[in-house]
Parts: structure tokens; C-alpha cells; sequence
């Protein structure tokens, strides 16, 4: 390792010793080197701090070891005037935030809990688009450093092979018409060994999935990275016409039938595609082509959750 990086064999074990600082699990052979063992379980704020999060001019990154919810965090930050792409990591959540008031469970140590901060200039009734930004970033950032096969429930939730993974959850603050902020809630299973019986069918985590343990603090790097990219084109394009393509491919539902869960009475459908409004268009058994707003209903396979 001296000779290929042209640096003293001190210069590498201090380099090393660092790491093993930072938690990493590392063997040296005495002559042969150094193999890596594991990765850390808790985050190390020193590189968190080093990670890079996208091209957000000024942005702030806060880092708690304990809070109730990150939503929350940034909602503070906002209105203490954080710019645009602000993000809240926390290491454990006490009361995570879930749709509908439900609480997204965050142990210690195994997942990947943020939020982050956005001021779009946009119309409030594009704003629910975001939230299917979102998703397609997390869903790219899982297939592109995992290989995973990764699919998007309509409108937010990112499965693999069937289960939940992801959990995404937006909030807009008004100002008369206008939209002051939106808060962009994640949370990634990813270290998660074993989950409660009562999600047990239903939910993965990396861990399980690929059968060990995974750095946490290089998924957030690419997540931010990706939804900086996708968040930009959408925001200028004021649709979701530059990643519709992308967003459909991903699309669990595409040509399923599902249960749509309407304040105003449920019915199945043929789910058929997301338009540039991220709108679900389904068919009915009667052939009448309805438009499903993610804000007012939610979707539900026939035959299970997906």
C-alpha cells in the first residue's frame, strides 16, 4: 500500500489506525497488510461530516444520536432560515414519523432515519410530486450500489422482493398561497437482522437481503445525490416529465390490480401508469379511467401488499 500510494508505511498505519477510531473492523497480516472486517454499527459523525451530500449551496448537516423525529428537526431549522437541502440524521428516533399519523419503528444502530429540507417554487398542488422524487432516489441508490431489484409501491414506498424497505413521508408548511417549506422524512431498514412478528411478512432490510451488513453513511451519499439531480430537473420542469420514464420502470403496481382505499368509497382497479403529476391512472371494471392523488387516497394490492 506505501508503494502504490507513494507514502510512508507510517503515513499508512495512521491512515488505518483512523479508521479502526471510526469503528471499522480491520485485520493486519504482518507482512502481507491490511483486510477490511466490518463496518461500523453506529455512524461516526467525522465521516458523515465528510460525506458528500449533493451541490446544495450553504446547506447545513446535523447529526443527533438520539431525537424524536427529524421531521421535526428540520421544521426548526427551516424557521430559522436553513437553506434549501438542510439535512437531519439521527441515529434513533423516538417517535418516527409514518402516513397517517403512524409511527415508523428506528432502533438504534440499524437503520438510516433523515430528513430533508426543500423550498421549491412551485404550485402547493405539485408539491405531492416530491415525494415520488424521492422514492425514485432511494430506489436508484439501492440498485446502483447494491444490484438490487428494486421496485416503488405507488406513491413512495421502495420494496424488494415484495417487502418494504423505505418509508417516506413529506410535510409542507404554508404561508398564505405559498409554499414556505416541504420536509422530506426517510427511513431506510438496513442493518435490520430480525423485525417485530407483525411486519415480519412484510418488510426487508439490506441486511437481509444481501446478506450482511452495509455502510450507512455511503447510502445517504447517494440518495442525496440522486434526489438532488431528479429534485432539480422536476422543480424547473414543474412535472415529473424528466424522470416519468425512470419513475414507471420502477413501478410495482403497473399493470396489477389494486384495492384503491377512497375516502369517498374503495374500489379495484387495473393500475395502468403514474402521469407527469404523479397521479395513479387506473381502469375500473367498468372502463372508466380515474386519476388517484396521492394526498386524498391509498393504494393497496388485491392479493397482498404489493
Amino acid at each position: 500500500m506505501s508503494d502504490r500510494f507513494n507514502v510512508s508505511r507510517t503515513a499508512v498505519w495512521k491512515a488505518i489506525r483512523s479508521l479502526e477510531e471510526e469503528g471499522y473492523e480491520i485485520e493486519a497480516v504482518r507482512n502481507k497488510g491490511y483486510r477490511l472486517a466490518g463496518v461500523p454499527e453506529l455512524m461516526s459523525e467525522k465521516r458523515l461530516f465528510k460525506e458528500n451530500l449533493g451541490n446544495w449551496p450553504g446547506a447545513k448537516l446535523c447529526y443527533y444520536e438520539e431525537t424524536d423525529s427529524t421531521n421535526n428537526r428540520i421544521d426548526e431549522l427551516a424557521g430559522s432560515g436553513a437553506p434549501e437541502g438542510t439535512v437531519a440524521v439521527a441515529e434513533e428516533q423516538t417517535k418516527g414519523k409514518g402516513r397517517r399519523g403512524r409511527v415508523w419503528k428506528s432502533p438504534k444502530g440499524s437503520g438510516l432515519y433523515f430528513s430533508v429540507l426543500l423550498r421549491p417554487e412551485i404550485s402547493p398542488h405539485k408539491a405531492s410530486m416530491l415525494t415520488l422524487v424521492k422514492a425514485l432516489a432511494v430506489a436508484e441508490a439501492l440498485r446502483n450500489l447494491y444490484g438490487l431489484e428494486v421496485q416503488i409501491k405507488w406513491p413512495n414506498d421502495v420494496v424488494v422482493n415484495g417487502r418494504k424497505i423505505c418509508g417516506i413521508l413529506t410535510e409542507m408548511k404554508m404561508e398564505d398561497v405559498y409554499i414556505r417549506h416541504i420536509i422530506v422524512g426517510t427511513g431506510i431498514n438496513v442493518n435490520i437482522e430480525v423485525f417485530p412478528e407483525e411486519i415480519r411478512e412484510t418488510a426487508t432490510s439490506l441486511y437481509l437481503e444481501l446478506g450482511h451488513k452495509v455502510d450507512r453513511i455511503e447510502l445517504l451519499g447517494e440518495v442525496m445525490r440522486n434526489l438532488e439531480k431528479a429534485y432539480r430537473q422536476v422543480v424547473e420542469a414543474e412535472s415529473l416529465l424528466p424522470v416519468l420514464e425512470d419513475y414507471n420502470k420502477y413501478l410495482v403496481n403497473r399493470g396489477r390490480r389494486v384495492r384503491v382505499l377512497d375516502p369517498a368509497g374503495e374500489y379495484e382497479a387495473q393500475a395502468l401508469f403514474v402521469n407527469e403529476s404523479g397521479e395513479l391512472i387506473v381502469e375500473t371494471d367498468d372502463k372508466e379511467v380515474k386519476h388517484v392523488y396521492a394526498g386524498e387516497v391509498s393504494v393497496r394490492g388485491v392479493y397482498g401488499y404489493v
